[in-house]
């Protein structure tokens, strides 16, 4: 239980210790903790004062408990071993090699080395004593440990969090405004297990999933009636629990999806048809009496009339269907006490209900106006997600003004998000950028009544949007009474956006940063690593680390194809995983000779060449440094946990490609994004759709802006310095998103 606490609050950078186990309160710093410091230091952390004081009074059992997890965390186990030794030289290997290794091994070659996976390298070709395996199958035969340690040139100072801040953190992930990332759901699972559920207002539709799956868990299905309003929630919790998706995506995109992620190059080993097959035997509906009792008595106790519950139905009538067969729902309509679930289905059956959407498709087609808008007032978080359209469709002032007579109706993350993202929707030449319910990252181009509307045109709406949603809340703040005259906001937060619009699906197991932050390179090498297949045994596992290189009218790629590129080294390409340690590739990119040869962007990618979407546990992430960051010359190991600046670990994960980060050139700085697609390599990624999500990441709303907004709603003097101010607003506490979105004032 300890274990799985440091790992909630390490992400928020800081350490556990329990107010309980806290047994001895002496000043001097005892041996067993100075240890612990040393050690720490080596991995790239240290502590503050606080903490330090806490981890003093500790027994040295829980100190080697810290000491433990942070070596797991730092992957000082794991094997960091690269196919090439002394990588950053390179091998000079070339096509022809390869072809005259496939000729000798197919017609048994007398001449040359046959090494333990059964390929001949013949004389002259690869220079075996370079390699840490076969050069042709990339299959790894020897391995070395981590030899540099503690080049960093910056530690990750931990601070202390005893039970007060964890269940602090607890509560605000629970109310948190805007759907959690995957870090944030996984941190919120492992306290839900350990900690009894507080008495917090949940405020997300997602967040609601994981509290009613805990209730089930520990057979208490029917307190969880309190947390369902619609149909539409108790689907989205079936569908989640069958799935283990948090939004509703329909069988057929999953079935595409599995189509798609097992379609191979090779026609040989595609396997697409097959999978799509078990994908689609999967998705079979099955559930026990108990299951669906539990069902039956929420949909009968819903406190929506039934002719709603079954408007609310309809978009997903062909899932229901399913649902309904599956559940028996026909059978439980007949008992005593389930009257409403009786009539539920048969006005569902026959369909006599009105749909609300189909009405407002109807008006909107007849270009009435006033009967679609008196609609949408009635739905204003639909009226808001169809504002750009109607805009359009029957005009800026007019749809605006019906808008703004329900704009305090509106959730505060909704009006934000169409402050964010006005400039690119009313921009004839931009291209968005979408994340599917599938998961792949796309680029659309603009809404074709753009065309009708010319420049001045377009850029009224997009002064309409942002002067209506900075305004309104503005005025909400100012209904929000405070007894503070002084605020301090940290000049970082005008850099931190807010977490609205997009969320990441990997996991930080490292302290956590928001999609859009970004880092500043110190020295002249950005190191990417990547490392998979830890716990799993022997078996061909391809997955490939790569990045592009944009120039103003040319791409360069360097990966397994082209492992020496303009200023970037790799590693060499493994295709098969050693038994239960995993393995690891790097690229080395030199910034000042990119500078030199005037680059623009370097994209980070990953991807999946193996049948199938990213394996489970991958790890991918950055090192950076201002001293110099050695290479192994003996094993061409070159990863050091104090060097790390950032890194991500897929868990679920439902493309084959990553876009992981985006080194900027001319600033100097790299981008965290997430970005998802399809295809086995990197020349899969369209880089215009790369270019699209770092326009939108970059016009997201940031927490500094609306931190000023709410000072001037309330009257509130910004100051420099921290004593002075009555709310102070820094780093710290803007690492805890969910605290942040508390600032959405609905």
């Amino acid at each position: 239980m300890k274990t799985e606490l440091l790992k909630v609050s390490v992400r928020q950078q800081a350490i556990f210790v329990a107010d309980a186990i806290v047994v001895n309160t002496s000043i001097g710093m005892t041996d067993t903790t100075a240890t612990l410091v040393a050690n720490a230091a080596q991995l790239g952390f240290a502590f503050s004062e606080p903490l330090l004081h806490a981890l003093n009074g500790v027994s040295p059992v829980y100190k080697l408990e810290i000491l433990d997890y942070l070596k797991t965390l730092a992957g000082v186990e794991k094997n960091w071993t690269p196919l090439v030794k002394g990588w950053d030289v390179p091998t000079d290997e070339t096509v022809l090699d390869h072809i005259l290794t496939l000729w000798a091994t197919v017609f048994k070659s007398k001449t040359g080395t046959t090494l333990a996976c059964g390929h001949t390298i013949p004389n002259d070709t690869f220079p075996l004593e370079r390699y840490n395996g076969c050069p042709f199958c990339g299959t790894p035969f020897t391995f070395g440990k981590i030899e540099n340690m503690n080049q960093g040139s910056k530690l990750n100072v931990m601070d202390l969090w005893t039970t007060k801040e964890l269940i602090a953190y607890y509560e605000d992930l629970l109310k948190s405004k805007t759907a959690l990332d995957a870090t944030q759901v996984d941190s919120l699972k492992i306290l839900l297990h350990v900690l009894p559920l507080p008495v917090v207002e949940i405020k997300m539709k997602e967040t609601i999933m994981l509290v009613v799956d805990q209730m089930m868990a520990v057979k208490e299905g029917a307190k969880a009636q309190m947390y369902f309003q619609t149909p539409a929630d108790i689907l989205r919790y079936l569908w989640f629990k069958h799935t283990g998706f948090m939004q509703i995506v329909e069988p057929k995109t999953i079935l595409k999806k599995a189509l798609k992620n097992h379609t191979n190059l090779n026609i040989g080993l595609d396997a697409g048809a097959k999978v799509k097959l078990d994908a689609a035997a999967a998705l079979k509906l099955k559930y026990s009496r108990s299951e669906s009792a539990t069902v039956a008595s929420w949909l009968n106790n819903l406190e929506l009339n039934v002719e709603t519950c079954c408007e609310i139905m309809h978009p997903k009538r062909g899932m229901w269907v399913r649902m309904i067969r599956a559940l028996r729902l026909a059978e439980y309509s007949k008992r005593k006490g389930f009257e409403k679930l009786a009539t539920l289905l048969d006005v569902f059956y026959n369909q006599t209900y009105t749909v609300w959407q189909g009405e407002v498709n109807r008006y909107r087609l007849r270009v009435d106006a006033e009967h679609t808008f008196t609609l949408l007032k009635q739905r204003p978080g639909l009226f808001a997600r169809s504002l750009f359209a109607n805009m359009l469709w029957f005009g800026a002032e007019k749809t605006v003004a019906a808008f703004k007579e329900v704009a305090d109706k509106v959730p505060a993350r909704l009006l934000l998000t169409l402050n964010m993202y006005a400039n690119d929707y009313f921009d004839a030449d931009a291209t968005r950028s979408i994340k599917t319910l599938g998961g792949t990252t796309k680029r659309i181009g603009p809404n074709q009544l753009i065309a009708m509307y010319d420049a001045q045109q377009l850029e009224g709406m997009k002064v309409l949007i942002e002067d209506l949603c900075i305004a309104v809340m503005r005025n909400r703040f100012a209904t929000v009474k405070t007894d503070s005259k002084t605020m301090y906001i940290d000049p970082l937060l005008f850099n931190m956006p807010l977490s609205i619009g997009v969320r990441s699906d990997t996991l930080q197991d490292v302290p956590v940063a928001l999609m859009g932050t970004r880092f500043p390179v110190e020295g002249n090498t950005v190191r990417l690593y990547m490392q998979w297949g830890k716990g799993l045994a022997t078996q061909h596992l391809d997955m490939d680390l790569s990045c592009m290189i944009a120039y103003e009218e040319r791409l360069e790629i360097c990966s397994y194809s082209n492992l020496v590129a303009t200023a970037c080294k790799h590693s060499g390409d493994i295709r098969s995983i050693p038994d239960k340690i995993g393995t690891a590739e790097y690229i080395d990119i030199n910034t000042t000779e990119l500078k030199q040869k005037n680059a623009k962007y370097v994209t980070f990618t990953c991807n999946a060449y193996s049948n199938g979407t990213i394996t489970p546990n991958l790890v991918v992430g950055w090192m950076n440094s201002k001293h110099p960051m050695q290479i192994s010359e003996r094993t061409g190991v070159a990863y050091d946990p104090s060097c790390v600046q950032h890194e991500v670990r897929i868990v679920q994960n439902a493309a084959k490609g990553l876009v992981f980060g985006v080194l900027d050139v001319e600033a100097n700085e790299i981008i965290w994004l997430e970005m998802t697609f399809g295809g086995q390599v990197i020349q899969n990624l369209d880089y215009k759709g790369v270019q699209a999500l770092l326009k939108k990441l970059k016009s997201r709303f940031n927490i500094g802006a609306l931190l000023s907004v709410k000072a001037e709603a309330q009257g509130l003097t910004l100051v420099d310095d921290i004593l002075q101010a009555d709310e102070v607003y820094d780093a710290a506490w803007a690492m805890n998103t969910a605290a942040v979105t508390q600032l959405l004032v609905d």
